[in-house]
């Protein structure tokens, strides 16, 4: 590599690091948390919790038509 193209590689991840110490952070207890509370408050509308009802399941089984 020549002199000027290490200068921009490390110029670029000067700028990504940068960049990514900018980002706010949500610490993993607080996160954890906040998606217990949003599965609780949102169970009651949870298919895999509370089941389909057969009407309105729209992968039941389809009844056989039969000409006997």
């Amino acid at each position: 590599m020549s002199g000027s193209s290490t200068v921009n590689a490390m110029k670029k991840v000067v700028q990504q690091l940068r960049f990514e110490a900018s980002i706010n952070r949500v610490k993993v207890s607080q996160a954890a948390a906040e998606l217990q509370q949003f599965c609780l408050q949102n169970a009651h509308q949870d298919p895999l919790l509370t089941g389909v009802s057969s009407s309105t399941n729209p992968f039941r089984p389809q009844k056989v038509c039969s000409f006997l």
